[in-house]
């Protein structure tokens, strides 16, 4: 690993069970005949090798089903690799889903304090940050009231805002900035760029175009647990992308 290097992986592959249900499983029991070890998973990511340097947006597309969530992970250290290895330098932060971590009964306020403890911090240092993080959302009136009553839009901006202001040297982002108003978005860009003039390496699944274009260094495009295309191009992947998309749906 160099020392430019954020993120390593070296010919990463991951197997999933499959799920038995139904007539399916009902056939085996009756008949007896259970599936090999290998008929029994199937294989979500396949020999993926990939290098994404410090202070790097990388993009990650790709057609349902692709790898795209299951990477990220890998790379947050959630799932283990059955072959290959991974190298991470640096903390890493992993935004994923509308407010994952988060307690429906408990409050905004009080869910800044829990996700930002997940992290390491304490709160002495989670109360310096607090009036800026409630203030970045953009939801001061809700903050007091339980999370259950809020919108997944009102979600989204209050894990970005806490996972923003972390401070981490890697933030990983799933498919969250797809969700909130346009204003909200933008200003979304904005905090993703100001943390990347600080080093911040951020990897971004998305299938927002606009954002691969207008933020990416570098994209990749997955198709059935593989790398597919890798660009400094983000049109290119994209382009290649909707060509597989359009295979999907002819399969």
């Amino acid at each position: 690993m160099k020392e430019d290097d954020a993120i390593c992986l070296k010919n990463i592959c991951l197997d999933f069970p499959r799920n038995q249900s139904g007539a399916m499983l009902i056939k085996e029991l009756f008949t007896r005949r259970s599936k090999s070890k290998s008929e029994r998973k199937f294989r979500a990511l396949d020999n993926v090798s990939l290098t994404i340097q410090k202070g790097e947006v990388f993009g990650i597309l790709g057609p349902n089903g692709a790898g795209k969530s299951t990477i990220l992970r890998v790379m947050a250290g959630i799932y283990s690799p059955d072959q290959g290895s991974i190298q991470i330098r640096g903390r890493v932060v992993l935004l994923a889903g509308l407010g994952a971590g988060f307690q429906a009964n408990l409050t905004g306020r009080e869910n800044i304090f829990l996700s930002a403890s997940i992290y390491g911090m304490n709160d002495k240092e989670v109360s310096v940050l607090e009036n800026s993080i409630i203030g970045f959302s953009g939801i001061e009136e809700f903050i007091d009231r339980p999370l259950r009553t809020y919108s997944s839009g009102m979600k989204s901006r209050l894990a970005f805002s806490i996972a923003s202001h972390l401070e981490p040297e890697i933030l990983l982002i799933d498919e969250v900035l797809a969700v909130g108003d346009s204003g909200f978005r933008e200003k979304s860009k904005t905090r993703i760029m100001n943390m990347v003039k600080g080093d911040t390496t951020v990897v971004l699944v998305t299938h927002s175009e606009g954002t691969l274009r207008e933020l990416c260094d570098r994209v990749a495009c997955f198709s059935d647990g593989e790398i597919d295309c890798l660009t400094s191009n983000p049109a290119e992947a994209i382009e290649r992308y909707h060509a597989l998309s359009e295979l999907k749906k002819g399969a």
